[in-house]
């Protein structure tokens, strides 16, 4: 940063001697004259027209991939064997109506 407002300096500089001898009647020298992208004469309405088929162009590409993905079968795994630690509840729920569970009311 300080590079960039030490070349600005110089430049302000330069241009404040340029004026200075304009006036004097020598040959003014020319600076280096930064373009900006505004100034790069690029067709706006070519660029948007062009991003705009790249755009609608990858989301039929991105459609046509995904209903293909999801058309294709997937593979279903067996079931487990009834192991019997997966199901060690043995009885109902208390709140099932169960009339030797004391219910708490408040």
């Amino acid at each position: 940063m300080a590079t960039s407002m030490a070349r600005s300096g110089l430049r302000a500089a330069a241009a404040a001697a340029l004026r200075g001898e304009a006036k004097s009647g020598a040959r003014p020298v020319l600076l280096n004259k930064r373009s900006f992208s505004a100034s790069a004469h690029h067709d706006d309405a070519y660029e948007t027209a062009k991003w705009e088929k790249i755009t609608y162009a990858g989301i039929v590409t991105c459609t046509i991939l995904s209903i293909y993905n999801l058309s294709k079968g997937h593979p279903h795994h067996p079931e487990p064997p009834p192991y019997p630690y997966l199901h060690i509840r043995n009885k109902e729920f208390p709140w099932d109506g169960d009339a030797s569970f004391p219910m708490h009311r408040c």
